[in-house]
């Protein structure tokens, strides 16, 4: 089984910063297992988005709206991925959800967090 933990949201200034950590565990939660890491967030009557994904290759991808602001990394020691979010907005209000992928023999699974509150304003 695999659990994913979000941790570092909370209230911030427009313009301030926050990093958003997710702790992978159980017997497969291992990071290196997986094709690839990401965050993804919800922001009320909205859909769930992907901010940025992070391939067990090393490749990263940001959604348009946080390219140069967000920053994805991982520390596989710790089986732990982060999400560095400076210049922050309003509109980047939302739950953000870790998400962990998984492809085998051409299935693909999805393991999620339960989320964590990240609130821009003044």
């Amino acid at each position: 089984q695999v659990q994913l933990v979000e941790s570092g949201g909370g209230l911030v200034q427009p313009g301030g910063s926050l990093r958003l950590s997710c702790r992978a565990s159980g017997a497969s939660g291992s990071i290196l297992g997986f094709n690839a890491m990401a965050w993804y967030r919800q922001a009320p009557g909205n859909q769930r988005e992907l901010v940025a994904s992070l391939t067990r290759g090393n490749d990263t991808n940001y959604a348009d709206s946080v390219k140069g602001r967000f920053t994805i990394s991982r520390d596989n020691a710790k089986n732990m991925v982060y999400l560095q979010m400076n210049s922050l907005k309003p509109e980047d209000t939302a739950v953000y959800y870790c998400n962990a992928l998984r492809v085998l023999f051409g299935t693909q699974y999805d393991y999620w967090g339960q989320g964590t509150q990240a609130t821009v304003s003044s």
